[in-house]
């Protein structure tokens, strides 16, 4: 009978995909493979081929204690490491590791701005010294993301045939996210390339009010689910993105991507995994003020956003030409 491993991580898009390879490896390595995450975030998971069992939960996981319990697994990777995951492995009262945090080595970096404070490590090696113990090493084959092909519609479905440049326009905070400006720039500069925003309802009305200036550009913001979204970056030529989690699944999927930074910088651990050679990272490293957050604001706080204003990105768009 296999061993049992469960896996935490709660949320959200970008951090589940970048839990992949853990999830290889431990399958690969013949353990059966549980996971556990919020609701709303089972469409990221739901195809993994690798994941025997998933467990969501809403708000808190506690009501899944007694029927966690009768799995006795052999071991939970805690890749969440909060109050709440830790809480939950104590109660279940199996061996457990959580994955090292680096809170309060963010923090103070984004006090001071000396970014050596930061291991020179990304994220999805910090995932896998939880599970060091088992025997289980990085396969060094970069990230997964499964897409279930029929949940794809007759409308995006086409575009795998087309030539197009994924514009992934949103981020979960303002601060992280590409400037309309920019979007602007981009696209009155290459009137011949066909442009393809993906996002969410919230990305739509921020892209709506250009949509008739720019014929090239195919707004489909908040008109796909997870998978269709997955889709149109699958099959793009490039992916121009910010610090997202569409930005994770075009690296799983090896796409040439061009990331711009904004308030959060690639030190903090979270840069893409393993893309397709020529990716270039975008980020200005002379300003004072940055990073000004681990994870953004809703506003510049110093009204200037030059962070992402400052970025060149139509001098790297050329290289791609």
């Amino acid at each position: 009978m296999k061993k049992k491993i469960l896996v935490i991580r709660f949320s959200s898009i970008g951090d589940i995909v970048l839990t992949s390879p853990v999830i290889r490896c431990l399958h690969n390595k013949g353990y059966e493979v549980h996971y556990l995450c919020k609701q709303k975030f089972y469409s990221v998971v739901k195809n993994y081929t690798y994941i025997d069992k998933i467990y969501t939960f809403e708000k808190y996981p506690f009501h899944l204690l007694n029927t966690l319990k009768q799995e006795d697994y052999y071991f939970i990777a805690d890749l969440q490491n909060n109050w709440k995951s830790r809480l939950l492995c104590v109660l279940l009262n199996r061996p457990y590791k959580g994955f090292p945090k680096l809170n309060f080595r963010k923090w103070l970096v984004v006090l001071t701005k000396q970014k050596w404070l930061l291991p020179k490590i990304h994220i999805v090696d910090r995932y896998f010294k939880t599970i060091e113990k088992l025997d289980v090493s990085n396969d060094l084959q970069g990230l997964d993301f499964f897409i279930d092909e029929n949940s794809i519609s007759s409308k995006i479905k086409p575009f795998s045939e087309k030539k197009y440049i994924a514009l992934v326009v949103g981020g979960s905070y303002y601060t992280k996210q590409i400037p309309l400006s920019k979007i602007e720039e981009i696209l009155k500069t290459y009137p011949d390339n066909t442009f393809i925003a993906v996002g969410d309802k919230n990305d739509y009305q921020k892209i709506q009010p250009i949509e008739s200036k720019y014929p090239h550009l195919i707004n489909l913001c908040g008109q796909t689910n997870i998978d269709e979204s997955a889709y149109l970056i699958q099959y793009a030529q490039l992916v121009i993105t910010s610090d997202t989690g569409m930005m994770h699944i075009a690296a799983a999927f090896k796409k040439k991507i061009i990331s711009l930074w904004g308030n959060t910088i690639p030190a903090f651990g979270m840069y893409p995994y393993m893309p397709a050679e020529g990716s270039v990272i975008l980020e200005n490293n002379q300003l004072w003020c940055r990073p000004c957050s681990k994870l953004g604001y809703s506003y510049c706080p110093l009204g200037h956003f030059k962070c992402m204003n400052s970025l060149d990105i139509i001098s790297t768009l050329k290289k791609f030409q």
